[in-house]
């Protein structure tokens, strides 16, 4: 397996993936998949396996510590010192799922992080994977504000324990 900076080719894999993976409401289109790959691609990583994507997560840097559903809309460039990397997609296919691929590139953004000197990484979450993410070093940090689909979310955060103001 090989994690690697998404590509503007892959859209049409992480398309069907986005849709294996996430509700309806949940999901976001195509155009924004298309903006985020266009703007975030320094942070948004793909697991391929034969050259075939099975999986991609997406984090935006942003100064806040916590999601906020705008991210859902597109992306503006990442940019700024600090801050944290917002993940806004973690998804692997359901064919690839239990064989650690979303742990790796939990892993992989977490080097980003450190690399860039980052306060850390944040997310939202149903119920049912707040302990996946705290077995992934993750903190719940209680209900989130979001309103995507209408659900109840949880937020999440990985502190860089070498981020340095």
């Amino acid at each position: 397996m090989q994690i690697r900076h998404v590509k503007p080719e892959d859209l049409a894999r992480l398309m069907v993936l986005e849709r294996e993976n996430f509700l309806p409401a949940e999901a976001i289109s195509e155009a924004a998949m298309r903006e985020q790959i266009a703007h975030i691609s320094d942070s948004f990583l793909v697991a391929d396996i034969d050259q075939q994507v099975v999986g991609y997560i997406t984090a935006h840097v942003r100064q806040e510590k916590y999601l906020v559903d705008d991210v859902f809309m597109g992306a503006v460039p990442n940019q700024g010192q600090g801050g944290f990397l917002i993940i806004s997609a973690l998804s692997v296919a359901k064919s690839h799922q239990g064989q650690g691929i979303g742990s790796t590139l939990l892993a992989a953004v977490k080097d980003l992080a450190v690399v860039q000197n980052r306060r850390g990484l944040s997310l939202t979450c149903h119920d049912y994977l707040i302990k996946y993410y705290e077995m992934n070093g993750f903190v719940d940090e209680g209900e989130s504000a979001s309103q995507l689909a209408a659900c109840q979310w949880f937020n999440l955060v990985w502190y860089n324990p070498q981020y340095q103001d």
